[in-house]
């Protein structure tokens, strides 16, 4: 009995010794244990994110930035960053015995000799085009449903930062092949450079390396092009989305959704196998893109040729718009002391990061304005910010009216006008357009706000008709839900700033700062009685109401 009690006994215990640790399980113990990462992730992966069409933007940029980042170190491994000339001697015939940089023959080589080296340059260049277009209109959705404020400053500059980083990135990226078209883009900048006073010759020289085009500007871009200005924008990246992991994403207004709830699904695994499917579609989109569509042909261009110009030179469209406002300003110059000021160039040159700036520091004047420090997490509808919405499409509506400019040979050629009228339309058009675009979606916002109000009040539109017994015709309207009712009054309508009195109670009269002043009309002009339209109340919804139940 004694060895049947042990065996017994022995069984029981195997039956309750834990099963070997595998090996996954082992290495998962070790991070965690170094890392802390099941508590992170615990505390994280379930995390609720809300679904709407328009958060896709922010997506397909940061999609594409990947792309980007992939497809540019593939290309790295064939690029040569050289001006040394060269004679070409290759596959594409026509241009055997022409003399070109280094830089334009490995261009030439990886678009008819490296095997897939066209679809990977066709490809980086649409996701670079993507990438930007995308920047701006996810800039845009968060700007007019007002997703920049309290918390989210901090995360507007980022964005911001990356726009303008990635013009900048644009720019010395096409500039690397070193063809007609990109050494003519070079030239434009070189001479926007020039016109900076008294330290424009030595910026050039020192970019140069002496007089233009020198043999180390290539040379120079291409650690700028595929190291500092993508390793920047990598770090702001990733602060990008840590930050939008942290405050949680903004939501459209509706049911259940208020400043302290989110409704949504959870990160994992609903919106992380929704993420994932949709960076394959958009890579197979600029895929398609690259292997269909041509784009930056170099060797129509040729290479570069410092007493030649392309015909319809053209950069990418985000650099149009500086272009434009260059193209369109008169040649103006003063003389003073020796020294030529080259107004019409330097102007523009100045006001293009002025333009850009107007829209990073957007943010931080409205805060001021409003004074209002409470965090916001639900999106505001951009017909309940005419002024707000005005701004916004005014911005757009300069843009557009530059990047006219910036292509009006173009323009003039396609649409077989005079180049003079288009210059003169660009000129007018940059000053009347987008005040005209500011007060006609103001109007069309009110509007909007107007059709709400009555909406709630009596409902929605039947198409049925009913006759009184006094004779006259009525339309039937439905009551709305309260999921509907609550989405289009649940904005805030908070008084504006206003100045305190101007004299004390004691009758002093009070000193007031211009700033204030200002900060109260400002106020006024964009949370006031002339940019809204007040909403309905409780009492005026159920007078309606029960007025429509007794007839």
């Amino acid at each position: 009995m004694g060895d049947d009690g042990a065996r017994r006994a022995h069984g029981t215990g195997s039956a309750h010794r834990r099963p070997p640790t595998g090996k996954g399980e082992k290495l998962a113990d070790w991070a965690d244990g170094r890392l802390g990462l099941y508590a992170l992730a615990r505390a994280n992966m379930r995390k609720v994110f809300p679904d709407h069409w328009s958060f896709m933007l922010g997506e397909v940029t940061l999609y594409s930035f990947v792309v980007l980042i992939l497809t540019g170190v593939y290309l790295t491994l064939f690029f040569e960053p050289s001006m040394q000339e060269v004679v070409y001697h290759g596959s594409y015939t026509r241009l055997n015995g022409v003399p070109m940089s280094k830089a334009f023959e490995s261009t030439l080589d990886i678009s008819f000799d490296v095997r897939g080296g066209l679809l990977i340059r066709q490809i980086h260049h649409w996701a670079a085009l993507v990438f930007i277009t995308g920047m701006l209109v996810h800039m845009m959705r968060v700007f007019f449903t007002g997703a920049f404020r309290k918390p989210r400053e901090l995360n507007w500059v980022f964005g911001w930062t990356l726009l303008v980083l990635g013009i900048i990135t644009g720019l010395t990226g096409y500039s690397l092949p070193d063809d007609l078209l990109s050494g003519t883009g070079i030239r434009f900048a070189q001479g926007a450079i020039l016109s900076i006073p008294i330290v424009g010759t030595y910026l050039s020289f020192f970019l140069f390396g002496g007089e233009f085009p020198g043999h180390d500007i290539i040379s120079r871009l291409y650690p700028v092009h595929i190291l500092l200005l993508p390793g920047i924008m990598l770090a702001l990246v990733t602060a990008h989305l840590i930050l939008v992991f942290y405050h949680k994403h903004t939501q459209f207004p509706g049911p259940g959704r208020k400043e302290r709830s989110v409704v949504g699904m959870p990160f994992l695994p609903v919106y992380m196998a929704k993420a994932g499917g949709f960076f394959f579609l958009v890579f197979g989109v600029l895929t398609v893109m690259g292997a269909l569509a041509q784009i930056n042909p170099v060797w129509a261009f040729g290479p570069y040729r410092p007493d030649l110009v392309t015909t319809g030179a053209q950069p990418d469209w985000y650099l149009g718009f500086s272009e434009g406002l260059i193209r369109v300003m008169p040649g103006w110059e003063i003389n003073l002391w020796g020294h030529t000021l080259v107004l019409g160039v330097f102007i523009p040159f100045a006001l293009f990061p002025l333009v850009l700036l107007a829209l990073g520091v957007y943010p931080f004047v409205e805060a001021w304005i409003t004074g209002d420090r409470r965090e916001h997490h639900i999106l505001d509808r951009p017909r309940n910010a005419p002024v707000r919405t005005g701004l916004g499409m005014a911005w757009l509506t300069l843009y557009a009216v530059l990047l006219i400019g910036g292509g009006n040979d173009i323009v003039a050629t396609h649409l077989h006008l005079s180049i003079n009228v288009i210059t003169w339309f660009v000129r007018i058009g940059a000053f009347v357009l987008p005040v005209a675009a500011f007060v006609v979606t103001k109007k069309i916002c009110m509007s909007l706000q107007r059709r709400d109000r009555a909406t709630v009040l009596h409902g929605r539109e039947t198409g049925t008709i009913r006759r009184m017994p006094n004779g006259e015709y009525t339309e039937v309207h439905e009551p709305l839900p309260q999921s509907r009712l609550f989405t289009l009054t649940q904005h805030e309508q908070n008084p504006p700033y206003e100045m305190e009195p101007e004299f004390d109670a004691a009758g002093v009269r009070r000193k007031v700062k211009r700033s204030e002043r200002l900060r109260a009309r400002l106020a006024k002009a964009m949370f006031g009685p002339d940019a809204r339209i007040e909403k309905p109340t409780v009492e005026e919804y159920r007078e309606i109401t029960e007025g429509d139940q007794r007839h």
